[in-house]
């Protein structure tokens, strides 16, 4: 058998994608939630009210810059905030855990909106209604013996940190989500085993603000904020084991951006590709090994990028590596050191993140290359550089899925992505020897795309009657493929035909 006997099969979700309620029981604003909707040729933006009370629009991604000085982040009036609604999960959550646990979920990855607990950030006291909850959550996953794999922050900063001190450029959010860190690892002692600090972390190279209400491309602000958001990891792991010794605390990357392929033998190719899946190694290699590497503190010295760095920072990093690396996998990235290369999807918003097209690969709906070979590869290289456990907390494909008669999709598409992406798990584990805790799929439930805010870009076992136009019943129905994944955990991952 590949996998072993505890293997965690299941999904992933996130609360500022699925939950909805966004002011319900004393919740305050985070920065996803002035992010308005968008499409595949059309990016996102945020919104602001300037120092003169007009509103303004941010490009969500690109050369994010700041708004005028004195303007306030915030959602302005007549547009559109998908994030807002999700799925409304807050109040739907047991029936969609109980069709979880039909597929035989061994564990759920969700995250807690840290503004749930502290609405500003800022206070010293959590709010009762944002835990209990979460209570209510992780008791119904415990009922039906489903794990509860918990990320701490996933794109959810409360706003007030940054209209108060632009976030994680200021030192003081360090004490705020350890304090909040703290809340939970004492507050869900228990009844949460398996643990991580921040999402995809890595993503402050591509788009600051997803990671840390930034709207700055300039590393000299965001990798000071960078190093900030590392600090308070590493002391929240410390504090986490201090209140429970069980506790696993992982990291998790986006390895989207580590799985990075040269589009030629050029030495110039082969260079720039190491360069860049080093932007993403850098935050593992931290949170891993507990110091900075040697090619990241070079750059900061090439570029002048001064982060503040203290002694008493360098000892909490050393004492608070993780347990595990989480990470998330869709596709792998092709450079080149010719301008002329093309691109994988020019008109998309994401051009320059998705890089230049591979030739030996198809892509997605939404350009996103499908690279299962790539995930195999990025086991081989995490396992290899760190000799720990590693977690697929992120894998998945967003379609369009067209709903049909009897309330079912064939989704047929989505069944063969999953088969080659295991087959490549299992051979990691079998023929390279990767110690490989668990497989988690992307959204296991139709929910809010991070990407575009469309519900158009699906990747559920389950489908959500909700259109981007915020019409539909909002009832759910199990696609062709709940029924595949199914099959797949009852055999742990051995029946894939």
């Amino acid at each position: 058998m590949s996998f072993r006997n505890d293997f965690l099969w299941g999904g992933a979700t996130a609360a500022n994608q699925l939950e909805g309620a966004w002011t319900a029981d004393g919740r305050g604003p985070s920065i996803a939630d002035v992010i308005t909707g968008g499409t595949a040729q059309r990016s996102r933006t945020l919104t602001y009210v300037g120092p003169d009370g007009k509103p303004g629009h941010l490009e969500f991604f690109g050369d994010l810059h700041e708004p005028p000085q004195g303007s306030t982040f915030a959602p302005i009036e007549g547009e559109w905030y998908p994030n807002h609604d999700g799925i409304d999960f807050y109040h739907t959550y047991r029936k969609d855990i109980a069709l979880m646990a039909e597929m035989g979920f061994k564990a759920l990855r969700l995250s807690v909106s840290w503004s749930r607990i502290f609405p500003t950030g800022m206070e010293e006291e959590p709010c009762e209604a944002g835990l209990a909850f979460y209570d209510g959550v992780f008791d119904c996953l415990r009922e039906h013996g489903i794990e509860p794999v918990v990320t701490i922050s996933h794109y959810e900063t409360p706003l007030a940190l940054v209209n108060e001190w632009n976030g994680w450029t200021d030192r003081r959010t360090i004490d705020c989500f350890v304090r909040y860190a703290t809340t939970l690892f004492e507050r869900y002692r228990g009844k949460v085993r398996y643990w991580m600090t921040f999402n995809e972390i890595n993503v402050m190279n591509t788009n600051a603000w997803l990671g840390a209400g930034l709207a700055s491309s300039d590393p000299k602000v965001t990798m000071r904020a960078a190093h900030h958001m590392l600090v308070a990891s590493s002391r929240a792991v410390k504090v986490g084991h201090e209140i429970d010794p069980q506790n696993q605390i992982g990291c998790m990357l986006t390895f989207s951006q580590g799985m990075v392929y040269p589009y030629s033998c050029r030495p110039e190719d082969v260079h720039k590709a190491w360069e860049l899946a080093n932007r993403c190694y850098f935050f593992s290699d931290v949170q891993a090994r507990g110091y900075y590497p040697s090619y990241q503190l070079k750059r900061y010295e090439r570029e002048g990028i001064d982060i503040g760095m203290t002694e008493q920072d360098e000892r909490d990093l050393r004492e608070g590596c993780v347990d595990y690396i989480g990470f998330s996998y869709y596709r792998s990235t092709t450079v080149s050191t010719d301008p002329t290369t093309p691109l994988v999807d020019p008109d998309s918003p994401m051009k320059e993140i998705l890089g230049v097209k591979n030739p030996y690969l198809t892509v997605s709906d939404w350009g996103w290359t499908i690279d299962p070979v790539g995930l195999r590869n990025a086991l081989d290289n995490l396992y290899d550089r760190y000799q720990k456990p590693l977690f697929i907390v992120e894998n998945g494909l967003g379609a369009v899925d067209m709903l049909k008669e009897g309330h079912t999709v064939d989704d047929d598409y989505r069944i063969d992505f999953l088969r080659s992406h295991i087959e490549a798990m299992k051979d990691a584990v079998e023929i390279d020897g990767v110690d490989l805790m668990g497989y988690l799929w992307w959204g296991p439930i139709d929910l809010i795309s991070a990407s575009t805010g469309e519900m158009k870009k699906r990747y559920g076992f389950i489908y959500v009657d909700r259109n981007d136009d915020n019409t539909g019943s909002l009832k759910r129905f199990r696609k062709k493929s709940f029924g595949w994944y199914k099959k797949v955990i009852a055999s742990n991952g051995e029946d894939l035909a």
